[in-house]
């Protein structure tokens, strides 16, 4: 009999304490609802491992594939990417360069420039240099585009065309290399020297308003040129509209 009573005590109490879990938690879970307490993030360091795990595994691949970008381009098996050109204004950078003489290192450029894409690739610069007379071994092309190849993507900006007449004219081309044949050969004109040529400061600075002055008197040959072939261009349709009313 005691043994019963003693048995239902323990029932009693354990009923007791679960009854009182229960309320605990749902007093517990009423209070967050109500916003008093904020619930407790169990699984915070799970998922902070989590999130440094996934870090650390994009880390490695970007890696991975820096290194096998790396890989393909020294095996030849990748295309080198154009890095970025700023814009520049031929005129005001080379200005030992008349207006005419920079248009006509540009017509040639793009006259050679087949593929139109504002570059003279080693194919482009060997049919130059055929067409000039001057063939050069596939060796001496490559050597030709690396003397002035400043941005080692393996051809020719016009900017870097223009860097070759540069050189000529300062006297820093060897007179066997490929680029002295070709500033000789292309019949352009770059003897003159720019303001680099002065001997003093003085020199220097009547050099240099002469040079404004004439840049300014280019600008003006150049607009009035165009005048006049307009003025042309205007007094030929004139003379071809009276022509065609003579014959209705």
């Amino acid at each position: 009999m005691i043994c019963i009573l003693k048995h239902s005590s323990s029932i009693s109490e354990e009923g007791e304490m679960a009854t009182d879990e229960l309320s605990s938690k749902l007093n517990r879970r009423l209070q967050i609802e109500e916003g008093e307490h904020e619930p407790v993030a169990l699984d915070e360091a799970h998922e902070n491992g989590a999130h440094e795990k996934t870090a650390t595994v994009s880390a490695d691949s970007e890696l991975g594939a820096k290194l096998q970008r790396r890989g393909e381009l020294n095996e030849g098996v990748g295309e080198h990417q154009q890095p970025s050109m700023k814009v520049f204004n031929p005129y005001t950078e080379f200005k030992e360069f008349s207006r005419k003489q920079i248009k006509d290192m540009e017509k040639m450029f793009k006259q050679y420039d087949s593929e139109k894409d504002n570059f003279i690739d080693l194919m482009e610069l060997k049919l130059m240099m055929e067409k000039l007379g001057a063939p050069q071994t596939h060796l001496g092309l490559k050597n030709m585009i690396k003397e002035v190849d400043e941005d080692l993507d393996g051809k020719l900006s016009f900017r870097e065309f223009l860097l070759i007449f540069r050189k000529a004219a300062a006297g820093e081309l060897a007179e066997d290399s490929g680029l002295h044949v070709l500033a000789r050969l292309s019949e352009i004109d770059v003897s003159t020297e720019g303001v680099k040529g002065a001997k003093s400061f003085f020199e220097a600075k009547v050099q240099a308003i002469n040079e404004s002055n004439r840049f300014e008197a280019e600008i003006r040959q150049e607009q009035e040129e165009k005048k006049r072939e307009a003025e042309e261009r205007k007094t030929r349709q004139a003379a071809f509209k009276e022509l065609k009313s003579a014959f209705k």
